[in-house]
């Protein structure tokens, strides 16, 4: 059973405590053979937790905002690290952004994408996903373009269902993933006006580089029968 909040509070300690409450909702999918792809920065400690948990393969799947030029915290689209690109055609309107406007942001995105590939991937081959049950996991969905970006660019590698699983969106959002997604997978839904992702979590903060290079470290020696010591929580306050 989902939750559904029509007012924001904290249901989540950390992202590592929202990947372990987001497993619980995939159980079905337990040893079968599926592939967890995690949404780097945020989402790869949510997606380490999913894939311990259900004995899944575990990569990454990269998925960027595409920043309006004059406010970078907002964002008029995503794409990925094959190149997929999907715009909210309504920001672009409402922002009044030409083509070469829309250009410029999107190669700087790319660079960005291209460098995060060499440092999260290095020589390593990504996992085939071909006729394998894929499980795209973000720590959130917000306008849910980066989620929408990750689903069309998979399809292109022939899986045989892909599923997105988030531990909180809200409710529109889901619908709207619902129409591209096989099945959506979420912990709560928020129903209120105004919706963040970082008001469902008690401590929040940006996930760096080296944690999502730790959790992948973290995944191969479980996995391999060892063990080492996941970053240690931060204290920070929520914005």
């Amino acid at each position: 059973m989902i939750m559904r909040h029509s007012s924001a509070e904290p249901i989540f300690e950390n992202r590592y405590d929202a990947g372990r409450k987001l497993a619980e909702k995939l159980t079905e999918y337990a040893d079968k053979a599926a592939v967890v792809l995690g949404i780097p920065n945020g989402g790869v400690a949510v997606a380490m937790g999913v894939a311990l948990a259900i004995g899944a393969d575990f990569d990454l799947v990269i998925s960027r905002k595409i920043p309006l030029p004059l406010s970078p915290e907002g964002g008029f689209g995503s794409v990925t690290d094959d190149g997929t690109i999907i715009l909210n055609e309504d920001m672009v309107k409402k922002a009044g952004l030409n083509q070469q406007q829309i250009n410029y942001q999107v190669s700087q995105v790319r660079a960005n994408i291209k460098e995060r590939s060499l440092l999260y991937h290095k020589n390593r081959r990504p996992i085939s996903i071909t006729g394998r049950t894929v499980i795209i996991v973000d720590d959130g969905l917000a306008s849910g373009y980066t989620m929408k970006a990750a689903i069309e660019s998979l399809r292109h590698r022939k899986p045989e269902k892909v599923i997105a699983a988030v531990p909180v969106g809200p409710e529109h959002v889901v619908n709207d993933i619902r129409k591209v997604a096989d099945r959506v997978v979420a912990c709560a839904i928020g129903t209120e006006p105004v919706f963040y992702v970082s008001d469902y979590y008690r401590y929040w903060y940006d996930i760096t580089d080296s944690e999502v290079l730790s959790c992948l470290r973290e995944f191969s020696m479980r996995r391999n029968g060892g063990r080492i010591q996941l970053p240690e929580k931060k204290r920070e306050t929520r914005p």
